[in-house]
């Protein structure tokens, strides 16, 4: 778009690119298992967790203990979810997952008791250093520990901790620590206000 006034150059040189993925670095990245077992778990597990036609939270819990993941008493699995290696999960006692959350645990992803992982949140524990030529893969646990709530369609960064009944409101970015009984959301999520929690249901 032209300004009165200005002119604009058509003789700047082109910019060079500087990055070349032709020889990813992803030495840091420790898949866990070897790759049978891998391959089972894309092919036979994977899918069973997923399925909406057996949609029986007690035999996704079980799948996902037959693959190595650590998952307490009570924990309530919805169908479409997904988790990229169940070795690196630990689940707490009476958790809620919910429709298509994305356990992307390229790293260990560990979820206390009492937590409530809304419809389409993601979990990201592995990114790409953008400052790195060929941008080399990093990863960083996340860990959401007793009673917090991560909202419909949030987004964790690597490395996201979640304090003791905090809330990351539906459709938030948080990265970082988010402290005990606040609840945060916005992209990127800021905190908004304390949450009080009643001594009894109503």
């Amino acid at each position: 778009m032209s300004h009165p006034g200005r002119s604009v150059s058509t003789d700047l040189p082109e910019a060079i690119c500087l990055i070349d993925l032709s020889a990813p670095d992803n030495s840091g990245f420790d898949k866990g298992r070897s790759l049978v077992a891998r391959m089972l778990w894309h092919f036979l597990g994977a899918p069973v967790l997923a399925s909406r036609v057996l949609p029986i939270s007690r035999l996704k819990t079980w799948v996902l203990r037959a693959f190595g993941a650590k998952v307490g008493q009570g924990a309530y699995i919805k169908p479409g979810v997904r988790v990229k290696f169940p070795w690196y999960l630990t689940i707490g006692d009476h958790c809620w997952i919910g429709e298509d959350v994305w356990i992307d645990n390229l790293a260990h992803v560990t979820i206390g008791s009492h937590v409530c992982i809304s419809q389409a949140a993601y979990l990201c524990t592995g990114n790409h250093d953008w400052k790195s030529p060929n941008m080399k893969l990093f990863r960083r646990p996340i860990e959401l520990r007793d009673g917090c709530w991560v909202g419909a369609r949030a987004t964790l960064c690597p490395g996201t901790t979640l304090g003791v009944g905090a809330i990351v409101s539906v459709g938030s970015v948080a990265s970082g620590e988010i402290p005990a009984y606040q609840i945060w959301a916005g992209n990127p999520a800021h905190y908004t206000r304390d949450r009080i929690v009643r001594a009894e249901p109503r």
